[in-house]
């Protein structure tokens, strides 16, 4: 008897009827094994369920780059079509989900440079540059919460001037609930405001500057990019204006009580002459 193949089919496979469960869209690969020049990404930020297109694009651009090469907002601007605004508003995401970090450090002689470091895995922090070896877990520490840019202050920052740059500050969010600022970031913006208000600003010129072209992005951090604004875009200082001095007092005539001579006083009496009459008299 001969012998049967323990692999082949007992009987001749059919097609399935009924409802066609074969998959006809969708999307299909086809890769080719990278051996140079290739960049490794998680999909942790490929797929990442808060950052724009934009944010994923730029930090898959900042990972391929080699160390040292700059990374400024006006070198990113002239490399990509996006702009300044959708730039640095991709920049700051990045930032808030640890993808970025950015540093101003004060290099020998004095000069302030800003240091960025790009991180392909959120929440590592080994030295830029280098791996480390896996070590014992830690206990994360909650993220530090990052001081606001300085602002410009004003020359005399009396009670009603800082009273009413607070005003200003706490109407931006009926224009944009974006803009909505709590109590410490207004009290760290209310001297820039009032900085412009000394500036021969109305509050209305001040909230316009404020509010105009604002990225469509989610703003993760309106009070930096108020900060960043009022000192950016600070109108310069009005041109000094002598005092005006005051008007010459025209005291009506009046009619010397002592010789009848007609002269100018405030109120009825006599005369200069008629009152040094009377004092030599005395």
């Amino acid at each position: 008897m001969d012998k049967q193949n323990p692999s082949a089919p007992s009987r001749a496979q059919s097609r399935p009827t009924g409802k066609n469960h074969s998959r006809v869209g969708g999307l299909m690969h086809d890769n080719a094994r990278h051996t140079e020049r290739f960049t490794v990404i998680g999909n942790h930020l490929a797929q990442h369920p808060e950052l724009s297109l934009v944010a994923r694009g730029l930090a898959l651009y900042l990972q391929s780059l080699p160390a040292g090469a700059p990374v400024d907002i006006k070198t990113l601007a002239a490399r990509f079509p996006e702009g300044r605004d959708r730039i640095a508003a991709a920049l700051r995401d990045l930032e808030t989900h640890g993808y970025l970090r950015r540093t101003r450090e004060r290099v020998p002689g004095g000069r302030i440079v800003t240091r960025t470091v790009s991180c392909n895995r959120p929440g590592h922090r080994g030295r830029a540059g280098e791996d480390q070896a896996p070590g014992p877990p830690k206990h994360r520490q909650p993220p530090r919460k990052r001081l606001l840019p300085a602002v410009p202050q004003p020359g005399y920052p009396a009670p009603a001037l800082l009273q009413q740059a607070t005003d200003v500050l706490a109407g931006l969010r009926r224009h944009d609930p974006r803009l909505l600022l709590s109590a410490t970031d207004t009290e760290h913006l209310a001297p820039g405001v009032a900085a412009w208000l000394e500036r021969d600003l109305t509050p209305t010129a001040v909230r316009d500057a404020l509010t105009a072209h604002l990225p469509t992005e989610p703003l993760h951090r309106p009070a930096a990019l108020l900060a960043h604004r009022l000192t950016a875009q600070l109108p310069p200082l009005p041109p000094y204006r002598p005092p005006v001095p005051p008007p010459e007092v025209r005291h009506p005539f009046q009619t010397c009580d002592g010789c009848t001579r007609v002269f100018r006083s405030p109120v009825p009496g006599r005369c200069r002459d008629c009152r040094g009459d009377l004092r030599e008299d005395a």
